[in-house]
């Protein structure tokens, strides 16, 4: 029998989705239920031993593949350590109370980009842990896909990333359980000057950087705001230099055609006119 990966099941993705929408709420500037909720089911929790599994997983690459068997089976064998029914009803209580803070179908609708990797290494737990679930050619699928992983070379950033979750993936593996309190030091300290436009760009820019149409209707509708705000305290401005050069910009806020992709450097002029709004609504006080 095959055995069919379930992200509702996944500690990984469950882990990496919470601290996700921890940061997604940080930035809406909102109180997060996800600081309790990842307290209560990862610290000293038959859950929270399973997703150190994931991340033993995800710390290691550019191994040989000897050593990298060696890995699979040490964490697949550990595996075999915990208690699978406290952690199946751990799972079932935990989907539950994300159930009640938000939607779920929004809450999972984010591709992640080590998703191929956790479904594998989930699904060769669930096998090993049941023997007579076991499929010849599904453990190789699998096993196969972590190796690929674990011996392959680092990837070199072409660019600093500068987001809230990638300062929050820097911190000891401790400080990232218990992880609101630094998510929101680090949002104040880079992003406190932001005025509520440009945080509402980075927070949409978090939730749907992974979904492309939903981005474009974001940018869309954020354009189109930004640009009716603009012509609005434009005919308030007095220096005629000052209109003249708004209504320029006015002008680069053109609707965007259906083949048109949103990429960083619209976003980045969206914040720009952030900017402008911000200094307008100072001019005309």
């Amino acid at each position: 029998m095959k055995i069919k990966h379930s992200k509702y099941k996944n500690s990984g993705i469950l882990f990496e989705l919470l601290v996700r929408q921890i940061t997604a709420d940080t930035l809406e500037g909102k109180d997060s239920p996800v600081s309790g909720i990842l307290k209560k089911y990862f610290v000293k929790t038959e859950l929270g031993k399973e997703y150190k599994l994931y991340e033993a997983l995800f710390k290691r690459t550019s191994l040989t593949e000897a050593k990298a068997n060696i890995i699979i089976d040490t964490l697949l064998e550990s595996s075999k350590n915990l208690n699978r029914r406290v952690i199946k009803k751990q799972k079932y209580n935990l989907i539950s109370e994300i159930q009640k803070h938000y939607d779920l179908n929004e809450f999972f609708n984010h591709k992640l980009p080590n998703y191929k990797i956790q479904a594998a290494f989930y699904t060769l737990m669930e096998m090993y842990n049941n023997v007579s679930s076991a499929n010849p050619e599904n453990i190789i699928t699998n096993k196969v896909t972590i190796l690929e992983h674990l011996t392959a070379a680092p990837i070199v950033e072409s660019k600093v990333r500068e987001t809230v979750l990638e300062e929050f993936s820097k911190e000891d593996k401790d400080t990232r359980i218990l992880a609101y309190r630094v998510i929101l030091e680090k949002f104040n300290e880079k992003y406190g000057d932001l005025n509520h436009h440009q945080k509402s760009i980075l927070k949409e820019l978090i939730n749907s950087i992974d979904n492309t149409p939903r981005l474009k209707e974001f940018y869309i509708s954020k354009s189109g705001e930004i640009k009716k705000e603009l012509v609005s305290l434009n005919k308030k401005t007095k220096d005629p230099v000052t209109q003249i050069k708004i209504n320029e910009i006015i002008s680069l806020l053109k609707p965007v055609d259906k083949t048109h992709k949103v990429t960083d450097n619209d976003l980045v002029d969206l914040l720009q006119y952030c900017d402008l709004l911000t200094e307008l609504e100072v001019v005309n006080a």
